[in-house]
């Protein structure tokens, strides 16, 4: 086997996306023979670029590999994953997702695609100043930690890169298939971690719409359930 292989194996790093840095760390010797080791790995198939200064190795076995939103992360750093990639993420939606979209922090659309990693697309979305991560949590998949955003972060980007206007709840349980048990666990503070974030009124009337509805469901629901164990109606 290359000894690259072995050695970055051996550092842990199998499973993960590899930078020139850490080939030169873990090989050490001279630019030459590291160069000539990843050549040589490269021409074997065992070492795969995912572009230029970035590696991972070919997966021993299926499943193995390294997961779509590290490599989401590794082909823009800065971005986070969300839309409809995180609502499966988080088990909010039932479809399943084969594209991994992230927002950007720059300021165009773009799509990349590898052959053997998959399609990853990147939005920008307006929003306010310092709040491009709100609502955003550290995820630790694998040897990565990745950023992904939160259900309600993830909806609320959906709509405001779609300029979804507010349509009932029928948009986010039907439209998206949105189980309404998924939205009874929504917290006041949640709602008021986003309420600083977006630039457009329509999103900012989709969150105060989507709150009210929400938590007036709850109030509904209890009424009923207090009416039913009272046995009046």
């Amino acid at each position: 086997m290359n000894t690259l292989v072995e050695q970055v194996r051996a550092a842990g790093l199998g499973t993960s996306v590899v930078t020139e840095r850490q080939l030169s760390e873990i090989l050490g010797g001279s630019d030459a023979r590291r160069y000539g080791l990843v050549n040589r790995a490269l021409k074997e198939g065992t070492l795969l670029r995912l572009k230029r200064g970035l590696y991972y190795l070919k997966p021993l076995h299926t499943g193995d590999g390294i997961h779509p939103f590290a490599v989401a992360q590794a082909l823009l750093p800065g971005s986070y994953i969300s839309f409809e990639t995180a609502l499966a993420f988080h088990h909010w939606i039932p479809e399943a997702v084969y594209t991994t979209v992230s927002v950007t922090p720059g300021r165009k659309s773009f799509v990349r695609n590898h052959e053997s990693l998959g399609k990853f697309s990147y939005h920008p979305l307006a929003l306010n100043d310092y709040q491009f991560l709100a609502a955003v949590t550290r995820v630790k998949l694998g040897t990565h930690t990745t950023l992904v955003a939160s259900p309600l972060r993830a909806l609320m980007d959906l709509v405001a890169l779609r300029k979804e206007g507010w349509s009932e709840l029928a948009w986010v349980e039907e439209g998206l298939r949105i189980d309404e048990a998924h939205l009874a666990t929504l917290r006041r503070k949640d709602f008021a971690a986003l309420s600083p974030t977006y630039k457009h009124k329509v999103a900012n009337e989709f969150l105060a719409q989507l709150e009210n509805a929400v938590f007036n469901r709850r109030s509904v629901n209890r009424i009923d359930q207090q009416h039913g164990k009272g046995g009046t109606s």
